[in-house]
């Protein structure tokens, strides 16, 4: 039943952002898969622990807010590809600390450099008043 309504899907602003996020997403997925045979998930980890260093599953889960379950598949992708070790902690023999390989710290600096380069692609067509408020909006959004 059709209601008759101002409302419009394309203009609600969770369809937006998604719509954004997929397409520039995508368009950087491209990349790091054809390279890497990375996955979304396998991407984020290995941007975690190429920025932040050396952390547990459950570090990466809660700073990358991404369910546990695909985390830990990233992780045993990422290690069969040789690009993360783990290493049982002493305190807690259940988690696991995880770390970068030199190919893994590879993958990451130039995965870091076409992120940046892409990101300047996509903020292109935006003048530099623009970028800082879209940037803090979507912070805000994002509760970041």
């Amino acid at each position: 039943m059709a209601q008759d309504s101002d409302f419009d899907l394309v203009d609600f602003l969770p369809y937006l952002l998604n719509q954004a996020a997929e397409e520039s997403g995508l368009a950087f997925q491209r990349y790091y898969k054809a390279t890497y045979g990375m996955l979304r998930t396998e991407w984020r980890v290995l941007f975690h622990l190429g920025r932040h260093g050396s952390m547990t599953a459950r570090d990466i889960c809660t700073r990358a807010r991404v369910h546990k379950t695909k985390v830990s598949r990233a992780v045993a992708a990422l290690e069969a590809k040789r690009f993360v070790t783990r290493h049982v902690l002493e305190t807690d023999r259940r988690a696991e600390r995880l770390r970068l390989t030199p190919a893994g710290a590879r993958a990451y600096a130039d995965l870091h450099d076409k992120a940046q380069a892409f990101d300047a692609r996509l903020m292109a067509p935006f003048d530099a008043e623009e970028q800082r408020v879209l940037r803090r909006c979507l912070v805000r959004i994002a509760g970041l």
